[in-house]
């Protein structure tokens, strides 16, 4: 956070290192006063580096990062005061970026070879804010005109599909099993098919060493933050342990978002903990099940039928229709004129009205209706 009027740098409490936290300020303090130096061509004096907070992120950031960011920080405030005494009172001055301009701006580092972009008018605007605010990515801009649709090319439809289910293969055969809850994320590790190794201990670590790196990679795909709680098949020997826990820190480290990783427990589970970025993928792109209500399973059509006569026994004794009309989903109507009807013909007989039914194929497996007619 920049304080364009203040030469004040805070530090986020939770960085409890005093000694890093003094580091922190002297670092950014240098780099704001170079930064001035280097837009006002002043002396030290006349520089104004102006204040920052730095949040935990700022405590892995590397001297590029940091002022990266300061850079960022600057240019849209010049902007800002620039638009500020030139547009007339009631006009916009800033708004928060657009999904690709943070892209941009976050996303992309030494690494990115190159940012491609099916839409022209994306491409213009993305070349105008990056050779504003992120020159060295906009260098990597690139305009894609291919007659195949471009998420076609790379698979990301099919990607996106696979970051949405519960399972997650493995190539050795194996398999992860993943389940986000309010509380927190669970990440089940199974050997499946796979019967490689010597034996079965040296199955089962490779299994692991393998689920490391994809659980890694699987965090980063979905956004998954706050807790999780890996839990990777038993290991006896000592060394397999460190050595799964040793592939997880090393595949993490390309994460750019925190994650902190605790020991196995006694039960051999691995307690992680992520920063909390933005919503999971899956809060993106998906919402409750209106069918389950987010429970994820729904009555079977035996559970259904027994609620069914159950209502109609409790309507006939508030009620003096001439007939009870069940409509229901056509598995539960089946079921009643199959398995349940000598249920059926019991209550009719028992409450003294006929019971006709009615399949309602529009209706979900749980619905259904109890008509007095």
């Amino acid at each position: 956070m920049y304080l364009p009027q203040d030469r004040h740098i805070g530090i986020s409490q939770k960085i409890e290192s005093v000694e890093l936290r003094e580091q922190l300020r002297q670092r950014v303090l240098d780099l704001a006063t170079h930064a001035a130096l280097a837009e006002q061509g002043t002396d030290p004096a006349g520089a104004e580096p102006g204040g920052f907070i730095l949040r935990t992120n700022a405590e892995d950031a590397s001297d590029a990062e940091l002022a990266a960011d300061i850079a960022y920080l600057r240019r849209t405030w010049s902007r800002i005061r620039q638009r500020a005494q030139q547009q007339p009172a009631g006009t916009l001055l800033h708004q928060d970026l657009t999904l690709a301009e943070r892209v941009l701006r976050d996303l992309s580092n030494e690494d990115t070879q190159s940012i491609r972009i099916d839409s022209r008018l994306q491409f213009e605007h993305l070349q105008a804010f990056g050779a504003s605010y992120t020159p060295g990515a906009a260098a990597k801009l690139q305009h894609y005109t291919g007659e195949r649709p471009i998420f076609d090319l790379h698979n990301i439809d099919e990607e996106i599909s696979r970051a949405l289910q519960r399972r997650v293969d493995l190539k050795s055969g194996g398999y992860l099993v993943i389940d986000q809850t309010e509380a927190l994320t669970t990440v089940d590790v199974n050997t499946g098919g796979f019967v490689g190794g010597r034996s079965f201990e040296d199955t089962i670590f490779k299994t692991n060493l393998e689920a490391a790196g994809a659980i890694a990679r699987q965090l980063r795909l979905r956004n998954l933050g706050g807790i999780i709680i890996v839990d990777f098949i038993d290991m006896g020997r000592q060394e397999h342990r460190d050595s799964v826990l040793a592939e997880l820190h090393k595949q993490l480290a390309r994460d750019r978002t925190r994650t902190t990783v605790g020991d196995f427990t006694k039960l051999g589970l691995l307690e992680l903990t992520r920063k909390r970025t933005r919503e999971s993928l899956a809060h993106l792109l998906c919402q409750p099940c209106p069918t389950c209500d987010s429970r994820g399973q729904v009555k079977t059509a035996r559970t259904v039928c027994y609620d069914v006569l159950r209502e109609i026994l409790r309507e006939a004794r508030r009620f003096e229709p001439r007939e009870f009309r069940v409509v229901a989903s056509p598995a539960v109507v089946e079921m009643l004129l199959d398995e349940e009807s000598v249920h059926l013909a019991g209550l009719s007989e028992f409450i003294g009205k006929p019971i006709s039914l009615s399949a309602e194929p529009s209706m979900n497996p749980e619905q259904y209706d109890i008509v007095l007619l």
